[in-house]
This record gives C-alpha cells, structure tokens and sequence, in this order.
C-alpha cells in the first residue's frame, strides 16, 4: 500500500473484545473469549496482535497510535451477511405476499430497473454505505442477470477495499421476458464477470442460478460446468424455502430425489457452495449437504416477513451431521440490515422451533459462523493475528433504555443477549476494513462515501 493510506502504518484500538477461541454449538459459552480491556494492532489491513492490553502493548514499539475507544464500547469482528439481494434494497418494507406472489409483484419489476446503469450504481453506493452503517464489512450478493449490475457492486466495493462476494443471476425462465438470459449466453456472460472480478482486491465470483424453478436444466448443467472450470469461485442459490416452491421444483425435476438432490445431480453442492433458507429440509437433504460441505444462508427476517417457515436448528447441528450455517439479510425479502435486529429475529425463529438460542451463537453465526459458512475462515471472522482487520465497535449504551438494562446484567452473555434483542443499527459506533475507519457514528452519521455524494 501506499505509504500515504493509513492503513499501512500500524494503528491499534483500545477497550472491550470479543473473539473467539471454538464455536458455540460445540463449546457453548466456552466459545467466546471476551476481554474488558484488549487491544488491537493494524497494519497493511491485517491484524498484527490482539488480546489483553498489557500484553499486547509491551511488544508493540515505541510511539505505536493507540486510540482508546469511548466508554461502553465492544469491538468485535465484522457481521458477514452470508446471503442478500442488493437491487431488492428499493422495494424493501413492500407488502407482504408469499413467496412466489412476492417475486412477481415486487422482485422482478426491481430487477428490471438495473437494465440501467444509472440505476444499479446508485442502488450499489447505497446498499454499500448502508452495510457499512450497520457494521457489515463482508456480503455474499445477488445481482441482477443484468452484467452490469455486477460491475457496478464490484467497482463500489473496490473502492471501498470490502470483500465481497457476488454474483449475476441466471434465470432462463418462468421469470418475465427482460430478466431472462439464456443457458449459453449466462455461461458467457458469467464466464467474462470471473475474468473481470474475481481475485480483483477482495472481491470474489459467485455463480448464480437464481433458484431451481427459473434455471432449466441445460442452464444448471452449464453453472455446474462454469464451477468446475472456477472451482475458487463460489456458488449461491436458494433451497427449500416455501412449500408451494417446493412442489414447483418436484414437478420441473420428476427424476430428482429431492430439491437438493437437482443441485447435487448438476455439480452444485460441495464446499464454498451456500444455500438460503433451508426451512423444510429432509433429512437425506441435511445429509447430502453435510457430506458435501454445502452451507446455509439463514434469513429469520425474510423467513417471518413471507411467512415461510421455521428454521430447523435441531436438524441444521445434529452433532453425528452438522451442517455449516451462517447468518443473513436476505433484503428485500428481509425486512433489515441491522444484524443485532436479524439475531433478534434469529433467536425467535429458533424459539418458534423449539430451540433456545444463547447470545453466544447468535453473533458466531453472524461472524465467523458466517465466515466459514463461506469458506473465509483464514481470513475473516474473527479478531486474531494474520486475518484480515474488519471489525466493528459496538456501543453497548447506545440508547438510554438500553444503558438503564445494561446497568443489571452480569457477564458478556447477558450484555450480548441485550444487544441482540434491543438493539439496533444505533449500536454500531464504528466499521473498520482492512484496518481503516470507513465508518464512525459520531462523525456525522455517515461513511466518508455518502458524505462526499
């Protein structure tokens, strides 16, 4: 880097932390590792050192910037948004309807919209400024079948140094007419995007058929094909979300086990694959994902808005099969994207199915949950030497209700319970990528990008 970017000279935070040291569905509490005062050391937008202060502080050389963070801060790793739909971002809060009624009548005439280039690079500024808001510092994203949409989320998000992930729809049919591409031309098309993007900085390729029922199987063969020639490249869809979809897939794959099993069958399940929604799997389908490394994308908002169903945690983390799953928007279907509200709703999905989800995994889901769930572990998710320096500062007194409850709690499981049940986007008082401020609450209100708008 530049020696004029600040985040080539070392910069360290003080105050609160949590990490991680395991992962809570295993270890419980035992998982998290919180430090009432911790200090963390950036430089070349990674990690250097991270742990209790005095000792983190001793080896750090003399005249090193520290910046002690205002009182009743926390900082943390940055929220991974494991699946989300940005040209959504404008009709997001629409009526609801059901699934397939809610494609149709809102979905589909927003896509529409991004045969604009205009259009998609304000709805990307927007979408990127507001995920910076609200402490998501990595996304894995549908654009529209439109390349442009894709060029314009990557080139906002390189500007923004962001790891990002995302991808052009593939939809050859049952959609409208103007959505829709063909098997070969989403090859191509998909094809040069991986050339363009891909690797470029921390941005990373996803190829993506939208879902089962509007890729054919010549289309499915052809994302199949694409992955093994990139098989870096990740790949997202949507599984088993809505019972009237599910039908829909068994009439259009009669030969098919199941709906997992027409993504197996075209090459689409392994590592670095994700799936949103998983509410009504099989067990043969939690198998196959599990055997395969296939992850999923939970969406609680959008789950609870279209009225889809309950996430099953008992089957997701069945200790002799558990399935990698991480935390998601899923906007617009998804009604935020404030990650402490979609832990709220996370810990009453799981309520609704008979799983009493602790503060502990609720934010490893939404961190390095999320991070393995994309196979980004060794990079992001958690605040330790070597990994990328993406974090966000909590403020744990955000509003006076919140300060007056904190007053009462009694360890970081309560705190953290708190946040994630009344809290919101008010929370985050910073965003930090690759070791640089890109967002700070009391700095006007705004990241440096929608300021200089």
């Amino acid at each position: 880097m530049p020696a004029s970017d600040p985040s080539s000279s070392l910069l360290a935070l003080r105050g609160a932390m949590l990490s991680w040291n395991g992962d809570p569905f295993e270890r419980g509490d035992a998982a998290m590792a919180f430090d009432s005062d911790a200090v963390v050391a950036m430089r070349g937008g990674r990690i250097l050192h991270a742990g209790p202060a005095a000792g983190v502080l001793r080896g750090l050389p003399a005249g090193t910037r520290v910046e002690r963070l205002p009182r009743d801060s926390l900082m943390m790793p940055g929220f991974v948004d494991c699946h989300v739909h940005y040209p959504q971002l404008p009709v997001i809060g629409s009526y609801g309807a059901r699934l397939l009624d809610w494609l149709d009548r809102y979905t589909f005439p927003a896509e529409a919209a991004f045969a604009d280039p205009r259009v998609a690079r304000r709805v990307a500024r927007d979408y990127l400024d507001e995920n910076l808001r609200q402490g998501i510092t990595t996304a894995a994203v549908f654009c529209t079948v439109h390349p442009g949409s894709v060029d314009a989320l990557m080139r906002e998000a390189a500007r923004r140094s962001l790891r990002l992930i995302a991808g052009k729809v593939l939809m050859d049919r049952h959609a409208p007419r103007a959505l829709r591409d063909t098997a070969k031309r989403g090859y191509d098309e998909s094809k040069a995007l991986i050339a363009r993007w891909h690797g470029r900085g921390r941005l990373g390729y996803a190829i993506t058929p939208r879902y089962a029922v509007t890729s054919s199987p010549a289309q499915l063969e052809a994302a199949g094909a694409l992955w093994r020639e990139h098989p870096d490249c990740w790949v997202q869809s949507h599984v088993s979300e809505n019972a009237d979809e599910i039908a829909w897939v068994r009439r259009l794959y009669p030969r098919a086990r199941d709906y997992v099993d027409v993504y197996v069958r075209h090459g689409l399940a392994g590592r670095r694959a994700i799936y949103g929604h998983g509410i009504h799997l099989r067990e043969r389908e939690w198998r196959a994902f599990a055997a395969s490394g296939t992850a999923i994308a939970h969406c609680p908002t959008s789950n609870l808005f279209l009225g889809s169903g309950f996430f099953r945690w008992d089957r997701a983390k069945r200790r002799d099969r558990p399935v990698r799953v991480g935390l998601a928007t899923d906007v617009g279907g998804g009604t935020t994207l404030s990650f402490l509200r979609t832990m709220g709703e996370a810990y009453k999905v799981a309520q609704g199915a008979g799983w009493a989800m602790p503060a502990a995994q609720a934010f490893w889901l939404a961190t390095q949950g999320g991070a393995r769930a994309l196979d980004l572990d060794g990079a992001i998710g958690n605040l330790a030497p070597g990994l990328e320096a993406d974090l966000v500062v909590l403020d744990l007194a955000s509003t006076p209700f919140i300060a007056q409850r904190m007053a009462s709690v009694r360890d970081i499981g309560e705190a953290l319970f708190v946040q994630m049940t009344l809290g919101d986007d008010r929370a985050v008082r910073q965003t930090w990528i690759a070791g640089r401020k890109a967002c700070d609450r009391d700095d006007a209100g705004a990241p440096p990008q929608a300021r200089r708008r």
